[in-house]
């Protein structure tokens, strides 16, 4: 039988088969290329959309935390909100540290922002007052604009008046900067403070100053008893060494009637040499006074008991004490008090 079929053809052998070619034309190469580079496209700007908005939530909240550098123009910055933490401005202004300053930013700029917090009124400075001062004096001398701006931290909000205060002695301090009078005078301040719902100044150095040691903040305690004690008749306040102060403030506070004869004495000096000398002469009159004193023999008490019925009488200095069985609270005033006088009569007479 014929394996032929009406057509006149036999079944195809599997051998005699050749695949067919199924590769894309120019043009369908073109499509899935285009389709292929789009579905790239979208997922990398999909990821650069993400990457944007992760960006910008960091960015804003380093700007809320103040770690954002903006460039500030000086006449933007006020310094009128916060006392500085230096007794005498004008001397720093003049200073050879600020001369010193003012040839660094000159030559290699300002390096080290300065802290400002936002007000109603614009930007009030929190730290940095000699750097913004160095650059308001190079503007004047200069009259270059590079220095017409200040590197700045912003915090958004100013915070609490305490944290205000303790951010502004902060670096300060850490870096051992401030003279025991200067941070003295910064609780002083601080306790004028409205702000700061009436502490005192001693419980403000706690505040201010907790991250200095305990011993620490008692010479700064001294410190602010100086000076509130002397007020302005200390005419070199932080020329005061550290240990020369916390004796003078001892001495004071033993014997607080030596303060005005101290603060008329400072009225003649004329420099801090004299004023420590002169202050080093009160501490040792002040020792050799309470010497005296301890060495002085005390009067001995006298003390004696006898009795006279079933009364016992104690008799000492100032006292005559009567012990007996009677109830004196039962005795008419009256009688009591003729007893009582005819007691002193006889001893007068006697």
């Amino acid at each position: 039988m014929s394996s032929k079929n009406k057509f006149g053809f036999g079944p195809i052998e599997p051998a005699e088969v050749k695949p067919r070619r199924r590769d894309p034309g120019p043009m369908g190469t073109a499509v899935r290329e285009a389709a292929s580079s789009m579905t790239e496209s979208t997922e990398n700007l999909v990821e650069q959309r993400r990457q944007n908005a992760t960006d910008a939530k960091a960015f804003r909240q380093a700007q809320e935390e103040g770690r954002v550098l903006v460039a500030i123009p000086l006449d933007e910055i006020r310094t009128d909100d916060l006392p500085r933490d230096r007794l005498d401005l004008s001397s720093v202004a003049t200073s050879d540290e600020m001369e010193e300053l003012k040839a660094s930013i000159r030559e290699r700029g300002q390096k080290e922002p300065i802290e400002v917090y936002r007000t109603d009124t614009g930007y009030q400075l929190k730290k940095g007052w000699r750097r913004i001062t160095a650059l308001e004096q190079l503007l004047t001398e200069t009259g270059d604009p590079r220095f017409g701006k200040a590197i700045a931290r912003v915090a958004e909000e100013a915070g609490t008046r305490i944290d205000l205060y303790i951010d502004m002695v902060e670096e300060n301090v850490i870096r051992e900067d401030l003279s025991f009078a200067e941070m003295a005078q910064v609780a002083i301040t601080a306790a004028q403070d409205s702000g700061l719902d009436g502490m005192g100044a001693e419980e403000l150095v706690g505040r201010i100053y907790a991250s200095l040691h305990k011993m620490k903040r008692s010479y700064i305690r001294s410190f602010v008893f100086l000076l509130e004690t002397l007020g302005e008749g200390l005419p070199y306040p932080k020329s005061v060494s550290r240990n020369l102060g916390v004796d003078v403030a001892r001495k004071l506070q033993a014997a607080p009637e030596r303060a005005a004869a101290l603060t008329s004495a400072l009225t003649t000096v004329s420099t801090a040499e004299e004023q420590a000398e002169l202050l080093k002469k009160f501490v040792q009159t002040a020792e050799r006074a309470e010497s005296k004193a301890q060495d002085t023999p005390r009067q001995r008490s006298v003390k004696y008991e006898f009795h006279v019925g079933l009364s016992k009488v104690t008799a000492r200095k100032g006292e005559c004490r009567i012990l007996s069985e009677i109830d004196f609270s039962s005795v008419d005033r009256k009688r009591l008090q003729r007893a009582v006088e005819a007691f002193e009569a006889a001893l007068r007479d006697g």
